[in-house]
């Protein structure tokens, strides 16, 4: 596990998908799906290989505020020059103060310096905070936006990432 400390008292920790400092997060992340879709999304959540978020390909990311996750998500290999978002949270205590957009600018950073050169995600029809983080955050969306949400399933995105130009 890597930390790296930022003004405000936040501190950004690299951790493993196993790593005990990511169970809240999994577990909030897993409940919420579960309460928005109507069924157990706890096993979408383990639907991909915890080593799937480990470097060199992937990376999951937590915001530490005095020790505890408020924020974070991850990252895993899509294609070879493509990382795919998944995970992207913040805790429910911590909302609305702008530390998703703090946790996807990250990502897309470690991606930049890892090689990727395009992200992508999708993120759930009944999710409209998510859709608006990711149109205010200049991605691109692969759907008609018009359509209602329901019809379209799970929402695709898309942004191109700039070179890297260095480690931090």
């Amino acid at each position: 596990m890597t930390s790296v400390a930022e003004p405000g008292g936040l501190t950004w920790v690299t951790a493993a998908v196993t790593d005990p400092l990511a169970g809240p997060m999994l577990r909030e992340l897993g409940d919420e799906y579960s309460a928005r879709y109507g069924k157990d999304a706890h096993a979408e959540m383990a639907r991909y290989p915890a080593e799937e978020f480990d470097a060199p390909h992937g990376v999951l990311l937590l915001l530490l505020e005095r020790g505890e996750a408020v924020a974070g998500g991850a990252f895993r290999r899509y294609d070879p020059g493509t990382a795919e978002l998944k995970r992207i949270w913040t805790h429910s205590a911590h909302r609305r103060r702008g530390l998703a957009r703090r946790v996807v600018a990250e990502l897309e950073r470690v991606a930049a310096e890892r090689g990727y050169r395009r992200v992508y995600l999708t993120t759930g029809p009944r999710q409209p905070e998510a859709k608006g983080l990711y149109l205010r955050t200049g991605y691109t969306p692969l759907f008609d936006t018009t359509a209602d949400p329901e019809t379209v399933g799970p929402l695709p995105f898309e942004k191109h990432l700039a070179a890297s130009r260095g480690k931090r």
